[in-house]
């Protein structure tokens, strides 16, 4: 990365694995990890406090990089801690899931889908996928427009996870580093 930036990685249902694209950006640029204390079953009002309490342990500005349902904890984190959110630089949200309509997601996960959110207070970017099985990608541009983020559509790329083939993702690499650095998002991915 061109410049020294502090990042937390904020997992989804289940966490990520060992070969998951968050775990090999915490190894590679020393991100932390917010740990929930139930992978399986959350609970939002805990994941949302846990999250607060890992931005407000760094007192320097922070990168999000959130996925699947993560990119909801930090929605919800924007709208319930809004003096925090100072300390966050910007979000990176990939594949939020489809909270309201999903059949494949827990009944744990329904308290995650945010009744009109409003504009995050920092840029932030949300990046879906053609064939996403937990959010068609017009309904993930609707939650970008909705919340005043960037949206990216990632082509043909599934949930973007281990199972849809994206260990290593070096597409997201370039992404993080141009948000960081204030660069263009617009040559991160080919046309499709």
């Amino acid at each position: 990365m061109e410049d020294v930036m502090r990042g937390l990685i904020v997992p989804g249902l289940n966490g990520s694995g060992p070969d998951h694209w968050q775990t090999l950006w915490e190894k590679r640029y020393g991100f932390e990890r917010v740990e929930q204390c139930d992978w399986e079953n959350p609970d939002v009002a805990v994941w949302v406090k846990t999250l607060d309490a890992a931005i407000m342990a760094h007192p320097e500005p922070l990168v999000l990089v959130a996925h699947s349902l993560g990119c909801f904890t930090v929605i919800l984190l924007a709208g319930l801690y809004v003096d925090h959110t100072n300390r966050v630089q910007s979000a990176l949200l990939i594949a939020p899931p489809d909270i309201a309509s999903s059949t494949a997601l827990p009944d744990s996960t329904k308290g995650f889908a945010p009744h009109n959110p409003g504009k995050l207070p920092f840029p932030s970017v949300i990046v879906g996928s053609k064939n996403d099985p937990y959010m068609k990608p017009e309904t993930a541009q609707d939650l970008a427009s909705a919340i005043g983020s960037r949206f990216v559509n990632a082509g043909f790329v599934g949930h973007i996870n281990v199972d849809s083939g994206h260990g290593p993702w070096p597409q997201g690499e370039v992404l993080l580093q141009n948000l960081i650095n204030k660069k263009s998002l617009d040559k991160c991915f080919p046309v499709v």
